[in-house]
């Protein structure tokens, strides 16, 4: 059920997933409680957030948080009215040609 475009490779789908995750981001920093959390695992400030946002790595990252809870992924994927599944194929593209050579 996950659109083909949503593919690593497609700079379409690149783009995509990465506003996927600067929603993700957005969606986290609006919970007090959730943005404390993600600051205390990734050791950002708010200082340098904005930087770390402009990495592609970062917003990989920020997806692998909402995975990492499924009480998060769902309020996520709701919040955004998309299925949970298309977080994780987001994840998946910006993840690149190498993890697709293991799954």
């Amino acid at each position: 059920m996950i659109n083909e475009n949503y593919r690593s490779g497609n700079h379409e789908a690149q783009q995509t997933a990465s506003g996927l995750a600067v929603e993700a981001l957005s969606f986290i920093a609006s919970d007090g409680l959730l943005f404390s959390r993600f600051l205390r695992l990734t050791g950002l400030e708010l200082e340098n957030l904005r930087q770390a946002a402009d990495e592609p790595a970062f917003l990989a990252g920020v997806l692998d948080f909402v995975l990492s809870d499924e009480r998060i992924l769902t309020d996520f994927a709701a919040h955004i009215e998309v299925p949970p599944e298309r977080v994780a194929a987001a994840r998946r593209v910006m993840a690149g040609p190498y993890a697709e050579s293991y799954s």
